[in-house]
């Protein structure tokens, strides 16, 4: 089933490495990696086939600076940033150094409309509904603290979002006496009309705001977001999308989410430079959030409130523009296909030896890279450490009240030998423990 697949490309490889000299390079180096760049986007294949090519994949690999000592099954906390990416955030470092006053403020930061302009064309929305943020956390907590909420107002979320989001509303009922509801879905989840139910069970007259993820973090479960959607937008209730992980991770469009607010950190799957996010508003919802630092009257209809942050580095936010390029060479299909293959070639071998249980569905739609894995009757974080002091390989553990595992994130520079290590120590835990 899962066939590792040879083909003789070089691609990416010239790609990065001319990527690499051109800020040192004459502008012609440029344009050879833009020529590169060109035939990289017309490899042939379906995205299942060239999930497969491995030879593609090495390519793919080689951008990456990646410690090969170890095995990084974490790349849902935070990813690495591809070579030529981190080299163009130094560049435009460096060059806001010479005097930040004027290569910084006048030079650079005008650039960010470009970039802004470039995510908005890539997830179909309009350029004037998407703020860029150094978060998802700082995006949802935009939102979070920028809608009027009063004592006794209800906000509905689940058991399994992310603990920041959580804590913020909890601040939230401590200071505003608002009323926070949390409840279970099962795990994994794999009927969406199930979903929609137990989110709509929830409201009441008194519910104000609803939060709910695309795709949990801590099992990778893919949540019908548009239908969820048109159910709390039929009640008049907003709703907070949490996309931390989804973004550049599965294939889809903001627009087709049909959300009004969505929130994600580049640095996961984009594989921007830490401190990047996105936070999309619709342009009708902006002027009734307030933004989490203040911005000026004049800006209220504007989504660049939310940007107000006081001085900072703009080279972080710029290198987006490269980590979007090289999202697109690879294609968002082709990559999910990837993190798809990867997830299934480590799963279903696990899965045949007995004594696992999986958090996370392997049917189409409902995950994607991550997953979510329990040893039965093993101690999730001794397993845990135990993988990283015999072996080097990095997971988290989950210890939540509803279900324990590990949760497993491999990205596109993971290689399949990697993966072969990783279940080769689980294979040996499950058959003569970790003690």
């Amino acid at each position: 089933m899962f066939r590792r697949t040879h083909s003789r490309r070089n691609f990416l490889t010239r790609f990065v490495a001319s990527s690499a000299a051109a800020a040192a390079a004459a502008p012609v180096s440029w344009a050879r990696a833009m020529e590169v760049a060109r035939d990289l986007s017309k490899t042939p294949g379906t995205p299942d086939e060239i999930a497969r090519d491995e030879d593609f994949w090495l390519e793919v690999q080689q951008a990456f600076t990646t410690d090969r000592s170890l095995v990084n099954l974490n790349n849902g906390g935070v990813s690495p940033t591809p070579a030529h990416v981190l080299e163009a955030m130094k560049r435009d470092l460096d060059f806001a150094n010479q005097i930040p006053v004027y290569n910084g403020w006048q030079i650079l930061e005008p650039q960010r409309e470009g970039v802004r302009a470039r995510l908005a064309r890539e997830w179909g929305v309009d350029t004037e509904e998407i703020a860029i943020t150094r978060n998802a956390s700082e995006g949802l907590q935009i939102l979070q603290n920028g809608f009027d909420l009063g004592p006794g107002d209800e906000v509905v979320t689940t058991t399994q979002d992310y603990g920041r989001m959580v804590t913020t509303f909890k601040q939230r009922e401590r200071r505003d006496g608002i009323v926070l509801k949390q409840f279970p879905i099962p795990v994994p989840a794999e009927d969406p009309a199930e979903i929609v139910r137990l989110f709509e069970e929830q409201i009441t007259d008194r519910t104000r705001l609803v939060l709910m993820c695309h795709m949990i973090n801590i099992t990778g479960q893919i949540l019908p977001v548009r239908e969820i959607s048109r159910m709390t937008r039929e009640k008049g209730i907003p709703l907070i999308v949490d996309g931390a992980h989804s973004l550049a991770h599965h294939h889809f469009s903001i627009a087709g989410l049909e959300c009004d607010t969505y929130a994600v950190s580049l640095h996961k799957w984009l594989h921007a430079p830490v401190g990047t996010g996105l936070l999309y508003v619709k342009k009708e919802a902006i002027p009734g959030i307030w933004p989490l630092q203040a911005a000026p009257e004049t800006r209220d209809d504007d989504i660049r409130k939310f940007e107000e942050i006081g001085t900072h580095p703009e080279a972080n936010f710029l290198a987006i523009g490269e980590a979007l390029t090289f999202h697109q060479l690879v294609g968002g299909e082709r990559k999910q296909a990837r993190l798809e293959y990867l997830r299934d070639y480590w799963a279903h071998q696990l899965l045949e030896i007995g004594q696992i249980r999986l958090n996370t569905s392997l049917k189409p739609g409902f995950a994607c890279g991550i997953a979510n894995v329990q040893l039965v009757g093993t101690d999730t974080s001794e397993l845990r450490n135990w993988l990283w002091n015999n072996y080097r390989i990095f997971t988290v553990a989950i210890n939540h009240a509803e279900f324990t595992g590990l949760r497993v994130s491999p990205s596109v520079y993971t290689t399949l030998e990697e993966l072969d290590r990783f279940v080769e120590a689980i294979t040996r835990a499950a058959r003569t423990g970790i003690a």
